[in-house]
Order: structure tokens, then sequence, then C-alpha cells
């Protein structure tokens, strides 16, 4: 009988680690910031169809980077445990932290013991209300969850465009100084951005119970003006 070769656990980590990060660092970015009237959420998808932005639940909203396919399999698992807890006991039961630690659990079981990780990165956000703050829930491809209580980057050049977005941050900023702020980001200094080439969506607290929405394109192409003139010349 043939033995097979003996790999050492810490390199089998560190090869699955290194195949989900080239698979996430291969797709285009992601930006959310928390606003004093919502959250912002900005990502670069030429897309219409195929959203990375969508609504778990009133409050949620769920985000993510990598391939496609295995994001949206979790967005899906996301919205039935959302449903379900919200039937059994009630919707208010229904938060960003469970969320969040379910997917971690997911995506750490899947991570040790299955042969290929999930290459993704997933963005569990929730509307804050009644004097709780807006939370924003990062989940790597490993299962490691942080959260955020100003602003979180996913996906391609993160820690590049986290920098941009540190830099243009403003205290209490509202969703209106936000957005250019996160389309700057995103483009950087050697290209431009048109409105066909994002994908926007906000948690907006003036809305009635659903407090998802996502952005019109006539709101993308005023932020994208708002953009002081010689920033865009400077990315042509």
């Amino acid at each position: 009988m043939t033995m097979p070769f003996y790999v050492a656990p810490e390199q089998v980590m560190k090869d699955r680690a290194e195949y989900a990060q080239k698979g996430i660092s291969r797709g285009r970015s992601l930006v959310a910031a928390v606003c004093s009237d919502g959250i912002v959420i900005a990502a670069e998808n030429p897309s219409r169809t195929l959203h990375k932005i969508s609504e778990i639940h009133d409050r949620i909203a769920f985000a993510g980077v990598g391939k496609y396919n295995e994001f949206d399999q979790l967005r899906v698992a996301g919205v039935r445990h959302a449903d379900v807890r919200g039937y059994t006991y009630s919707r208010d039961d229904v938060d960003g932290r469970s969320l969040a630690n379910l997917y971690a659990q997911y995506l750490g079981q899947v991570f040790t013991h299955e042969m290929k990780p999930l290459e993704v990165e997933i963005l569990v956000a929730e509307l804050g209300g009644d004097n709780a703050p807006s939370e924003l829930y990062h989940i790597s491809y490993d299962g490691t969850v942080g959260d955020e209580d100003r602003l979180v980057v996913l996906g391609g050049d993160a820690s590049v465009i986290r920098d941009r977005m540190e830099q243009a941050f403003i205290e209490n900023w509202t969703i209106a100084q936000a957005l250019p702020a996160a389309v700057k980001s995103l483009q950087g200094p050697d290209r431009t951005l048109e409105a066909g080439d994002l994908e926007i969506a906000m948690l907006d607290p003036s809305l009635l119970r659903r407090k998802f929405r996502r952005a019109k394109e006539s709101e993308i192409t005023t932020a994208i003006a708002s953009i002081p003139k010689k920033e865009v010349e400077s990315s042509e």
C-alpha cells in the first residue's frame, strides 16, 4: 500500500491561506463607512444583476468580494437564518453580531477541514438605533471576524484603499461626504470610475421598517461630479 506524503499542518494552513488570499486579491474592492446619517457601502462592480451588496434583514446589509458563487451562497444562508430567527422569536432579535458569528463559524470550518477554502471576504453591516451604534463586521476567508466602528475595506488592494479612506475621513461625516471619498479611494490616482462601474447601497434610518436601499445612478453621478476637478484630472 502506498503511504501518503506527510505535510506539516502549519504548511497546509499556510498554503490554504495563500490560495484564498490570491483569489480574493484578484477581485475588485469594496468600501463601507459608518456615517452620521446611516451606512454607505460602495463597490467596484460593472454588473447590473450580479450584486455584491444586498439586504439580509430590516437593518442589516451583506456585502462580499471574491468568488461570486461562493459569497452569494453565504448571502442566501444569511437571509434564511434571519427569516427563521425573526419568525421564531422576533424581528428585533435578528442582529448583525449573531450573523457575523454564524459566518465566522462556517468559514472557519471550511478553512480547517475542507481541501479548498472559500475565496471570499464578507461584510455584515448593521444600522444602529435606540442609542445603539452602527456596526461593521468583517469576516475573512479563515473565519476571523473583526468589528469596526468607522470603515472597512475588502478585497483587491485593501491596505492602499484603506489608507486613502483614512486620509479622507471626517468625524461625523454624512453619506453625501463619505460617498465621494469612497469613490475616490476605489479609483485611485491613475483612473476614473464612471457611474456604470459602481454599485452603491445605503442603510438609511429615514426609511420605514426596511432601511436598505440602492443608490440611484443620478446619486452616483452627483457623487463623482463632487470630487474636486483637479483630483479627476490627475487620475486621467
